[in-house]
């Protein structure tokens, strides 16, 4: 054998397994090898992981949007609330005349609401004069074991004794027997803290300030409350004109109904009262049985409008404080959720102011300064709040303490205002 120079050449070397070599200079076994396709790439596996990929990555990003979202709304709702930033220091001055809390647990809440003329839709209920009073005052308070939640409304023409007072001007008024809601004009919400613990004996842990506008926004966000009318209204100064019947009112018509005295019932600021409690009961019940609290499309807009209600003291002034005392109030049963108005009665000497009726008011102030429960029932029209003992007889200041639990004329939410 030759090259192509000729050359001899050397002779191929045989096959490892002895095998001749074929006519192109191969192996049998080489050719066979050759003429088998190469083994197929693992494209499943690699589709599956490269689909596992982008799926996390997904996930991740629709985590990372949903957390930001989450986050902007957190953010906003916690700077809608206003801190009442002047009442601690002016209470701090005064704790040691401040009662001490019987049962820690507990929570007692003053609800104040502003008939502030001052502010953005405010100033069309009339003159802004500077000032401000407590139009409606209540006192809330919530069981250790979040069994049951009291609201006590405190009549704003009930004569008491208020205290000394910071006033906006840097000066002090002097103590003085006054009617209740001047506490709120001589030293806004520090001052009627004090005038409530001082006429009560019971601690007021947080306070919550809301006006015309905030009311609004808060009835408008549940689509309104449901109430019955036995006659037309008519009210020019409550700016509130509704039928006779069954209807649902919203915003102004809401705060109209509210507020409403002269042109409803009898006129008096006892029923007005009662009807604020009605209303607030109706509201309670529909946001609890409406599915608001677990429906995140209903809720956000319900917090966003309460959010920027209020005015409220540091310990309650962050979206988590708000939720954790909303979420106390949820696991209270509606027929739980009782309004009553202390025991009153016009003032001995001025038929147009009110007076407390002992010692059916001290049994009530009792009885929620050491978390006990209290029992409310419907009473009459003319029932003063004083309710009636074990005997069936009106408790009245002639008449010394039962030993037995007292009963109280109100109502609970799960009543609503057209039970």
């Amino acid at each position: 054998m030759t090259d192509r120079a000729g050359t001899p050449a050397e002779p191929d070397p045989p096959p490892p397994d002895g095998d001749p070599p074929s006519a192109e200079g191969t192996t049998p076994a080489a050719s066979s090898a050759a003429e088998r396709p190469a083994p197929a790439a693992p494209e499943e596996p690699r589709r599956r992981r490269h689909w596992l990929r982008w799926t996390a990555l997904g996930v991740s990003v629709v985590l990372l949007v949903a957390a930001g979202v989450g986050w902007w709304f957190y953010r906003k709702l916690d700077g809608n609330i206003t801190t009442d930033t002047t009442a601690a220091a002016e209470l701090r001055r005064y704790e040691k005349e401040r009662p001490a809390a019987v049962v820690s647990a507990a929570r007692n809440i003053l609800l104040i609401g502003s008939d502030t003329r001052a502010g953005e839709g405010n100033r069309k209920y009339g003159r802004d004069k500077g000032t401000q009073h407590s139009d409606t005052m209540i006192l809330l308070h919530l069981s250790a074991g979040k069994s049951s939640a009291t609201a006590v409304s405190l009549p704003r023409d009930l004569m008491v004794t208020i205290p000394s007072c910071l006033k906006a001007d840097g000066t002090r008024t002097g103590e003085q027997f006054a009617q209740f809601n001047w506490a709120f004009e001589f030293g806004g919400t520090a001052c009627t803290i004090r005038t409530v613990e001082k006429l009560t004996g019971i601690r007021v842990d947080h306070h919550m300030v809301i006006d015309f506008r905030g009311f609004k926004k808060m009835v408008d966000a549940v689509d309104g409350v449901e109430v019955c009318l036995k006659e037309p209204v008519d009210d020019h100064d409550a700016k509130l004109k509704l039928p006779a019947g069954r209807q649902t009112l919203r915003g102004e018509q809401a705060l109209g109904f509210v507020r409403a005295r002269k042109t409803i019932g009898d006129g008096s600021d006892t029923e007005r009262m009662d009807r604020q409690q009605q209303f607030l009961g109706a509201l309670v019940n529909k946001v609890q049985s409406d599915g608001v609290l677990l429906n995140p499309t209903k809720l956000y807009p319900v917090l966003d409008a309460a959010t920027k209600a209020i005015t409220t003291d540091a310990g309650l002034d962050s979206l988590r404080d708000l939720y954790n005392l909303a979420r106390s109030m949820r696991s209270v049963p509606t027929e739980k959720v009782q309004f009553l108005t202390v025991p009153r009665r016009p003032y001995r000497y001025d038929a147009n102011r009110d007076e407390l009726v002992q010692p059916a008011a001290s049994q009530l102030f009792k009885e929620l300064r050491e978390d006990r429960p209290v029992v409310v029932e419907p009473g009459d029209k003319d029932d003063d709040g004083r309710g009636t003992g074990a005997d069936g007889k009106p408790d009245d200041a002639d008449t010394p303490a039962p030993s037995v639990t007292p009963t109280f004329t109100g109502r609970n939410a799960a009543e609503g205002v057209c039970s």
